[in-house]
């Protein structure tokens, strides 16, 4: 399957709410997610290559944004049923053997996916303080391979410079990965 590419950033579009349970058993909203400098939606699962290539780094990066003011969360939408890997108890698994210390959420029937236009795994919408989208690129240039010490951290540079102008950078690459593998239509 070839990988996909989301649409780069459409500058201030409004972040949709969303209500959805955590693999930590609460439910949780965006505003529980929400930091004071930003916030940071990421669409991920469980066993897209590019995602769990990428997981440790993620992990990592959510706490850096937390000491910045960015609130984190990570959202599953995949059709479970078709791709039982990421079913939500492969979610909880994922989760912890991540390390993550941001809420993963899941979205079976597909409402939050949906209502930001996710295309595919990882996706990233970065917001400012005003939910405002400004950002929509990829996490680092090292991509699925290995980090290396001149790599760009371009989602934390960007969510950076959002926590302290409120505006992302125009130059933004888009991130790469699996699609959202979407339910069939009823």
């Amino acid at each position: 399957m070839p990988a996909m590419r989301p649409p780069v950033c459409d500058f201030g579009w409004e972040a949709p709410d969303f209500s959805l349970p955590s693999t930590e058993g609460e439910t949780v909203s965006l505003g529980d997610v929400a930091g004071e400098n930003g916030t940071l939606i990421m669409f991920i699962c469980n066993h897209c290559p590019f995602v769990v290539s990428v997981r440790d780094r993620l992990a990592k990066e959510a706490l850096a944004l937390r000491d910045i003011g960015i609130g984190v969360a990570a959202i599953c939408s995949n059709d479970a049923r078709s791709y039982p890997d990421d079913s939500f108890p492969n979610m909880i698994e994922f989760a912890r053997d991540s390390g993550f210390s941001f809420p993963y959420l899941h979205d079976e029937d597909q409402s939050a996916a949906r209502a930001y236009a996710a295309e595919c795994t990882p996706d990233f919408f970065g917001f400012n303080s005003k939910l405002q989208l400004q950002y929509r690129g990829r996490l680092d240039s090292a991509g699925r391979n290995a980090p290396t010490p001149d790599m760009s951290r371009d989602l934390f540079d960007a969510m950076k410079l959002i926590a302290d102008t409120g505006e992302g950078p125009r130059d933004q690459v888009p991130s790469m990965g699996c699609s959202i593998k979407w339910k069939a239509a009823a």
